[in-house]
């Protein structure tokens, strides 16, 4: 796959040193990914761990969990824990301010202009948003992970979520290719004039940190002593088989996958001929997983009778999640 093409299989941990540790839940739409990242980061405040959850779903859910309004900046939930939601139209403003004021400050007087509006009309073509999005991501983690013992993600159903992996390691890959024939054209160009000495270059500076940026994401993503992948699932074929690929396909670059979440398991009090199919139904599920994962420790969580909500509502299932810091 294009992913595992991407990062290639790492024989050992990267081992990055000292900052956050990074956990990402993830899965198919709606099998409550905000509500176990959000428990898991309950418990690892209440242990006295400085956490923030970062919600990279466009359609965020984790402010209408919490109750509160959320934004692109970390906002405090409860001491030691803090969240915030990606805005892909304001991680867009941001990124495009950079790039104009690089142009700005790079391009000639003639061109500037030109140059100008061609950024403002890359800004309205597909995947500017996701590149934007990945931007913001890459440097919250990179500048966050020093003030937070753990960065909790809660993702976009899974297909997104392995483009967002996928990434880092193509933008770098990009930028390095930018910057190899940008120093082929200046070679060239001083060549032709009789210089050997090459001027300051300062858009290649530019790319060199872009590059310098991503792969030091790739490798925090890769460092198995640092980060971790969660899937969640519910006991049903849909949410199995999904979890199937994206399990293989992390397996494959080595992004480490130890313990998955399965979701809103029918408690052993349900009761009734209704409960008592679904229950036999849900059976043969758990057992496919079981089969599916048999190298993952599972976490099976209870389905609740209410909605779940806040620190109340969380404290339940964050005992429960305790086993993930195990």
């Amino acid at each position: 796959m294009l992913l595992g093409k991407l990062f290639g299989r790492r024989a050992q941990p990267v081992d990055s040193g000292p900052g956050a540790r990074l956990s990402f839940f993830g899965g198919k739409g709606g099998v409550g990914k905000t509500t176990c990242a959000s428990a898991f980061a309950l418990q690892l405040a209440e242990s006295g761990q400085r956490v923030l959850v970062i919600s990279t779903d466009p359609a965020h859910s984790l402010g209408d969990l919490w109750l509160q309004k959320l934004a692109a900046e970390p906002r405090s939930l409860l001491e030691n824990l803090d969240a915030l939601e990606l805005d892909a139209e304001q991680a867009l403003d941001r990124y495009m301010s950079e790039v104009r004021r690089n142009l700005r400050d790079l391009a000639s007087p003639e061109v500037r202009e030109a140059a100008v509006r061609q950024a403002d009309l890359a800004a309205s073509s597909p995947g500017a948003e996701e590149a934007a999005l990945l931007d913001e991501l890459v440097r919250l983690t990179l500048e966050e992970r020093q003030r937070y013992d753990h960065l909790i993600f809660d993702t976009a159903p899974t297909g997104h979520t392995l483009q967002l992996l996928q990434l880092p390691e193509a933008m770098r890959s990009w930028t390095e290719g930018l910057l190899a024939r940008r120093k082929e054209s200046m070679d060239t160009s001083l060549a032709a004039r009789g210089q050997q000495d090459p001027p300051e270059d300062r858009a290649a500076s530019i790319l060199a940190r872009r590059r310098d940026r991503y792969a030091s994401m790739r490798d925090c993503l890769l460092d198995q002593n640092r980060t971790r992948f969660i899937p969640v699932l519910n006991p049903d074929r849909l949410s199995l088989e999904e979890t199937r690929r994206m399990v293989k396909t992390l397996g494959e670059v080595g992004v480490r996958v130890d313990t998955l979440i399965v979701n809103r398991v029918l408690p052993e009090e349900a009761d009734g001929s209704f409960a008592a199919r679904r229950r036999s139904n849900e059976a043969q599920h758990l057992e496919a997983i079981t089969q599916t994962f048999p190298d993952l420790e599972q976490i099976r969580l209870p389905l609740e009778t209410t909605d779940v909500s806040r620190e109340q509502g969380l404290q339940p299932l964050a005992q429960q999640l305790a086993r993930l810091n195990a």
